[in-house]
């Protein structure tokens, strides 16, 4: 049975998406990434369609509740099944390495990393990423006042 994000301890603020991850590893290594670093494949790295490079994020497995912190520092295809791509160090203590896929939670680390891709993306944020804000607890009044009632009279107003 998958594990919702936040029964796993993980602060649902902070969630950006979810989907499948997949690693890849011995064809890349040694090779440049999209943003021309050298691909390790025992390093705590990622792939993903959109997040900027450099992006720091927490990526849970939804089967097992571990959880590893990873640099997106190449890129996924667009039309990519999958939602991240991580390297096979990563994969390992993700302790996906056995299925090769897991469900997986990808979330920033702190409520400034939000803001940040808040302010990357501007009005363009891509489909599936879930930027939003919540410094505050929302609080919300009923407002019971009878706007209209059944038989209306207009004199009442």
């Amino acid at each position: 049975m998958l594990a919702q994000p936040t029964d796993l301890g993980v602060d649902s603020t902070l969630v950006i998406e979810e989907g499948i991850a997949s690693y890849y590893g011995r064809f890349f290594h040694n090779r440049k990434t999209a943003n021309g670093e050298i691909f390790d494949m025992e390093g705590m790295t990622a792939a993903h369609k959109n997040l900027p490079f450099g992006t720091m994020v927490r990526v849970t497995n939804l089967r097992n509740g571990k959880e590893i912190i990873v640099k997106v520092n190449d890129r996924l295809p667009q039309n990519s099944k999958r939602t991240i791509d991580l390297a096979k160090g990563a994969a390992r203590k993700l302790g996906m390495i056995q299925m090769g896929l897991a469900p997986v939670a990808i979330s920033v680390l702190k409520p400034q990393g939000i803001a940040r891709l808040m302010d990357y993306y501007e009005d363009d944020v891509p489909t599936g990423l879930r930027l939003r804000m919540y410094l505050k607890p929302i609080a919300v009044e009923k407002d019971t006042t009878v706007i209209f009632a059944w038989p209306f009279d207009p004199l009442a107003f």
